[in-house]
C-alpha cells in the first residue's frame, strides 16, 4: 500500500510505503555491531554521570535516533506522535496556515516553494527566501517542526516573517495572513487558440481522475477541437507514487513508466501502463510539460516518463532531482512512533536515476517575469544542494547540475519589458506560443 507523504526533513511531498513493524526484530542486534553500540552506551553513562545537569532518558534516546537517521539523508528521520498528526494532516491537504514548503538547510529556514494560491504565495514569499525570525523572534538553529508549527494557527491570524532573500543587501518584513489551506490540486484553462492547460499542483488522492476530468471539460469547452495541451508541474513537490502512474497512464497507452529500485526485493517494482481509464487522451493533440526547480519526486516520475516516450516535449528548468522513496516503517503496534527511511530510487523508463540530476529540459526557458531572477538563480535550491542527500550512481558534476543557470542569447527581455507587453507568466507563454506555431505531428507522437 502506498499513500501520499510529506518529507519532514526537506519538506517534500513523496510516495512512503507502509511496512508492518515486527517486535521480533526489535531484540536483533548483528553481532559485528556489538563494539558499537559499546561505544554508544558507554557515551550513555558518562552522560548520565557527569553533565552538568541531569538528562532525561527520553531527550537522550531520542537524540540519538534522530543523529542516526540525520546520517543518512535529508529525508529519512523519525516521527512521533505529533509529528505524525501533522503528516497526516498534510496528506490530507487541508489545515490553516501560510502554505509554505520549507527545509532546514545548516540551522536556517527555507522556502523550497510556496503552494499556488496561499497565503504565503500571495504576500510574495519566493523560493529561495530564507526565514530568520517569526514574529521578531529568532529560529535559526532552531528545530523544523517547531517552525513549522509557530507557523500555522487559527485562519485570519496574522504573523510577521523576517525574510532574507538572496541577492538583496537587507532583510526585511512580510506579514502574512493565516488562511485555510485547502489544496486544490488541479486547475485548468482554455488559452487562445483553443490550448488547454491543466496546472497539477501536488499528487494527493484521485489526482489522476481530476485530470481526466479537466481534459474532459477542456475539449467541451473547445467543442472538441483541442489544439495543444500544457501539463504544468512547476512548484510541484510531488505526492503519491500511485497517483503518478495513473496521470502517466492517462497520457501512454504501453510501455514502462516508471521503477524503483532498492536494496531488498520486495522494493524493487515495476509500474507500466495499463489505460485506468477509458482508452489513451489527447493522443493526437501535441503537448508541452512544463517544470522548474520546484518540481519533485512524483512531478518528475511523469515528467520523464513523457519525455522518454516523446510523448511530450519539456520545457522550463531542470527539477529538483527527488528520485528516492521512503517507506514508513512503525515501530511498535500503537503506531505512535515511525521511522521514514528511504529504501528505494526512481528510474524512468530510458532507465535514467531522477535522484539528484532530476529531469533536463528538453528547451531551456528561464522564468524571465520574474524580476528577481537574475539574482535567485546562484542559489536555486536543489536536491544535490541538501547536506547528505543521497548521491546518483552516476557521479555527476555540479557543473552538469546547473547547466541551466547559465546564460542562453535566446532569452533577453526583462521582467519590466515583459510586463509592458502583458506577459506575467514567461515559461507558460513561451509554452503557448510554441504550441501556436507547433503542427501536431511536429511535437508529438503517438505510442
Amino acid at each position: 500500500m502506498k499513500f501520499a507523504a510529506l518529507a519532514r526533513s526537506a519538506a517534500l511531498v513523496t510516495a512512503v510505503a507502509l511496512i508492518p513493524a515486527t517486535t521480533a526484530g526489535f531484540a536483533q542486534v548483528d553481532g559485528r555491531a556489538g563494539p558499537e553500540f559499546a561505544k554508544l552506551f558507554a557515551t550513555y553513562q558518562q552522560i548520565k554521570a557527569n553533565y552538568v545537569e541531569d538528562v532525561d532518558d527520553d531527550k537522550l534516546i531520542r537524540g540519538a535516533i534522530d543523529g542516526m537517521l540525520a546520517s543518512l539523508d535529508p529525508h529519512s528521520g523519525y516521527l512521533d506522535g505529533s509529528a505524525l498528526q501533522r503528516l497526516e494532516t498534510m496528506i490530507q491537504g487541508n489545515y490553516s496556515g501560510l502554505g509554505l514548503s520549507v527545509t532546514l538547510e545548516d540551522g536556517a529556514v527555507k522556502i523550497i516553494s510556496p503552494f499556488r494560491g496561499s497565503p504565503g504565495e500571495e504576500a510574495g514569499l519566493k523560493a529561495g527566501d530564507f526565514i530568520t525570525h517569526l514574529d521578531g523572534k529568532l529560529i535559526y538553529g532552531g528545530d523544523l517542526d517547531e517552525a513549522v508549527s509557530q507557523m500555522r494557527g487559527k485562519a485570519g491570524t496574522s504573523i510577521k516573517l523576517t525574510i532574507f532573500r538572496p541577492g538583496r543587501d537587507e532583510p526585511f518584513d512580510v506579514t502574512v495572513t493565516r488562511g485555510v489551506i485547502e489544496l486544490e490540486p488541479v486547475t485548468h484553462s482554455l488559452e487562445a487558440g483553443n490550448i488547454g492547460v491543466i496546472s497539477i499542483n501536488e499528487f494527493s488522492a484521485d489526482v489522476g481522475a481530476d485530470v481526466y476530468e479537466a481534459w474532459q471539460a477542456i475539449r467541451k469547452e473547445a467543442s472538441g477541437n483541442v489544439t495543444g495541451l500544457v501539463l504544468d508541474f512547476r512548484s510541484n513537490p510531488g505526492g503519491s507514487l500511485d497517483e503518478a502512474v495513473a496521470l502517466s497512464d492517462l497520457f501512454l497507452d504501453r510501455g514502462r513508466i516508471v521503477s524503483q529500485r532498492g536494496r531488498a526485493a520486495r522494493e524493487t517494482v515495476y509500474y507500466d501502463a495499463e489505460t485506468v481509464f477509458p482508452g489513451t487522451i489527447a493522443s493526437d493533440v501535441p503537448m508541452v510539460v512544463l517544470i522548474d526547480a520546484g518540481s519533485a519526486s512524483a512531478s518528475e516520475i511523469v515528467a520523464g516518463a513523457l519525455q522518454d516516450h516523446r510523448r511530450a516535449v519539456v520545457m522550463g528548468e531542470q527539477s529538483f532531482g527527488k528520485g528516492s522513496v521512503q517507506s514508513l516503517i512503525y515501530l511498535d503496534r500503537s503506531r505512535t512512533d515511525a521511522v521514514k527511511l528511504t529504501t528505494a530510487r526512481y528510474y524512468t523508463p530510458a532507465g535514467h536515476s531522477v535522484q539528484e540530476g532530476g529531469i533536463s529540459p528538453d528547451i531551456k526557458v528561464p522564468q524571465l517575469s520574474d524580476p528577481d531572477l537574475e539574482k535567485r538563480a546562484r542559489f536555486q535550491l536543489r536536491e544535490s544542494d541538501l547536506r547528505g542527500h543521497l548521491v546518483n550512481e552516476l557521479a555527476l558534476e555540479d557543473k552538469a547540475l546547473e547547466t541551466d543557470k547559465l546564460d542562453d542569447p535566446r532569452f533577453q527581455l526583462t521582467a519590466a519589458q515583459l510586463k509592458e507587453q502583458g506577459v506575467d507568466d514567461f515559461q507558460l507563454h513561451y509554452a503557448l506560443e510554441t504550441l501556436r506555431r507547433t503542427r501536431p505531428s511536429n511535437i508529438a507522437r503517438r505510442n
